[in-house]
């Protein structure tokens, strides 16, 4: 009984990771398990304590269970078989296919990493590159929207910046669940942002079944209640203009409402910034057939900006990138908006349901448009872009300046004067255009430099009204 028995090193070692595994199987990863479970559970209970719209079951759903719903969903059986019959492609296959689609779409939203790793990540973000402000907003209006309904929050697209300072901006309201698109599948990115509640969207796929299953996910979530955020532009601004909507995914929200059924409420959101970061890039996107700079001089850009503006940092003259504001704008209930005009949209055909869809949708992007901030750099920039060869006294500046924001005012726009001090505001403005070297000062008096016309007009067209 006392005697050695010799085995190889191998087969201990075998031996040692298996229990090894073992103990951590049975131990340590219940154990792990429950911790996580239960802050996700205390970050749960504190956020729906917080939020004025609360977190609906359906965000807290098992991704699993969601994208079960979405293969064995009528609508898409129904087109699988049509398709199947029609191409005479294997059911199985286009099973697989749709599955695939919903496994890219469904997000898996995690309650922690929202609240905790989300919001205080966006937060440190957003307060280090600009002075963040929330501006005008109707708290009654706000406050009044019925509980049960789903509320879609319907913003201009000025900056990839939006989705940080929105989802800092607005998380004592809601938990957003955006729709991103492709430029976001990219590892380790797309774990983060699926896990922060956001679902994936192909903005360009003419696929009749992706769009199906894309166009039922969108329509179970509205029905469900998720509070959304989206941007009806589709896309980043070019030349600093509201663009038209694109009406797809309001569609896909809309097209089984009736008067019955839970309300969609959408709360315009106006948002703006001294500088965006991707200005010129978006200037560039914007001129068919301009050069296009390649990896390496894209990558000696980026670190001559960083070199830049650390120089400016360490010479005590930088001013993080000005301001950058968000404003709310009257909320506007589907259920009113119809019953105004005794519309069905249920009961309607494709093509006049888009057109009602598309009425609404406009009513919506005049909301915004009236909602968007004119901050410091618009204001100065807007000057600049109406008289481009004058040159102004910094007096003659603020006097035009102060018959500007009058003239917004009365169209109804949204100014943003930090301080109170319109004085300062336009100071603000115009030492951000002289920093970046967009406006010159001669002998006292500044003009605006004729190679950066182009991106002055940019920031102009921010407040431009129609």
């Amino acid at each position: 009984m006392t005697s050695t028995i010799a085995v190889p090193v191998w087969l201990a070692l075998l031996v040692a990771l298996l229990a090894a595994w073992a103990a951590l199987d049975r131990l340590l990863v219940p154990s792990v398990r429950w911790l996580l479970r239960q802050r996700v559970n205390r970050a749960l209970e504190e956020a729906n304590r917080r939020l004025q719209i609360r977190l609906p079951p359906f965000k807290l759903t098992k991704r699993r269970v969601l994208i079960d719903r979405l293969v064995y969903d009528p609508e898409v059986v129904r087109k699988v078989e049509e398709t199947a019959a029609a191409e005479g492609v294997p059911r199985q296959v286009l099973v697989e296919r749709v599955e695939r689609y919903a496994n890219e779409i469904v997000p898996s939203f995690n309650a922690y990493i929202y609240f905790r790793f989300g919001y205080w990540l966006s937060r440190r973000i957003a307060r280090a590159l600009y002075r963040v402000r929330l501006g005008a907003r109707d708290e009654d209006a706000l406050a009044s929207i019925d509980p049960e309904a789903t509320v879609v929050f319907v913003m201009n697209h000025r900056s990839n910046m939006d989705y940080v300072l929105v989802a800092y901006l607005v998380a004592e309201r809601a938990a957003l669940s955006y729709a991103v698109g492709e430029w976001a599948r990219i590892w380790p990115l797309e774990q983060l942002i699926r896990s922060m509640g956001a679902y994936f969207v192909r903005r360009r796929s003419r696929n009749d079944l992706y769009r199906l299953v894309l166009a039922r996910y969108v329509a179970m979530a509205t029905r469900e209640g998720l509070t959304q955020a989206v941007y009806p532009e589709g896309g980043l601004s070019r030349d600093g203009r509201l663009q038209p909507p694109k009406l797809g995914l309001l569609d896909y929200m809309l097209r089984e409402f009736d008067r019955k059924c839970r309300d969609v409420v959408f709360v315009p959101v106006g948002i703006n910034y001294d500088r965006v970061l991707e200005d010129r890039t978006l200037l560039l996107d914007g001129r068919p057939g301009a050069e296009r700079k390649g990896a390496l001089r894209a990558l000696a850009t980026t670190f001559g900006f960083l070199s830049h503006n650390l120089l400016l940092l360490l010479r005590g003259r930088w001013f993080r990138f000005g301001y950058a504001c968000v404003n709310f704008g009257l909320p506007l209930s589907t259920r009113d908006f119809l019953a105004a005009r005794g519309v069905d949209l249920g009961a309607l055909p494709k093509e006049e349901r888009f057109e009602r869809v598309g009425e609404l949708a406009g009513e919506l992007m005049g909301r915004v448009q009236r909602a968007i901030p004119a901050l410091p750099v618009a204001l100065v920039s807007t000057l600049f872009h109406r008289q481009p060869d004058r040159r102004f006294s910094e007096l003659e500046l603020k006097a035009a300046a102060q018959e500007l924001i009058g003239e917004l005012e009365r169209g109804g726009s949204r100014v943003y004067v930090p301080r109170r001090s319109r004085d300062y505001a336009i100071q603000v403005g115009l030492r951000m255009l002289v920093l970046r070297h967009l406006v010159v000062q001669e002998e006292g008096l500044y003009r605006a430099r004729p190679e950066e016309r182009a991106l002055i007009a940019y920031y102009a067209h921010s407040v431009a009204r129609p």
